[in-house]
């Protein structure tokens, strides 16, 4: 589980194909605190740590087919959280690590020191977004500020540009996106509900 809370920004230093999957190594102020078999999420994709010394990811066609991830390169910059500890602050929203899919950046605006982000909607998950609820980009915990048919608008203020990727986007570029948990288990259970699994006699 995470927070959608980002520490650290890691830089990418290979993305070596081998076949239907890929090696990704990284590098990151987070090294030393690592270690083999830990969860680790990488742009909001919740990936496991192979190796000690290079920190490194396998990722297999799922996770290239359902995030940015395959389109990395070196020296392009990731958002990095490890999962949350059981004495650890909450302090973003449920976050799995589960990228559900991606979406195209349409704009990305300065206004004075804030940004504005306009991130396309997915068809199959435009009943995931409220106004003023939640949704991770990149693995970022946020807030949907403004929400049209096709498109979903966000306020990053200048502390989230400097502590993560967010500020590095530009129109065109895709972002992975994690729903809300919370929605996810609501509309699962309402469609139980309207299909009669589950009722009680």
């Amino acid at each position: 589980m995470f927070t959608g809370l980002v520490e650290s920004l890691g830089t990418v230093r290979s993305l070596e194909r081998r076949g239907d999957a890929a090696r990704l190594m990284l590098e990151t102020s987070l090294a030393g605190e690592l270690s083999p078999g830990e969860s680790l999420a990488v742009n909001g994709c919740c990936l496991t740590v192979t190796g000690k010394d290079d920190i490194g990811f396998d990722l297999l066609v799922e996770t290239l087919n359902r995030t940015n991830l395959g389109g990395l390169s070196s020296g392009s910059r990731v958002n990095l959280e490890r999962a949350l500890r059981a004495d650890g602050r909450f302090g973003g929203h449920f976050v799995q690590g589960h990228v559900d899919t991606t979406a195209k950046v349409i704009a990305s605006d300065s206004k004075s020191a804030d940004l504005n982000l306009l991130i396309e909607i997915p068809p199959a998950g435009a009943g995931y977004f409220i106004e003023k609820g939640s949704i991770a980009v990149n693995g970022v915990s946020l807030t949907v500020a403004s929400l049209a048919e096709d498109h979903f608008g966000l306020w990053i203020i200048p502390h989230t540009l400097q502590e993560t990727n967010l500020g590095d986007l530009k129109p065109g570029d895709r972002v992975n996106l994690e729903y809300d948990l919370l929605a996810k288990y609501a509309e699962r259970q309402l469609g139980n509900r309207l299909s009669g699994i589950g009722d009680r006699c």
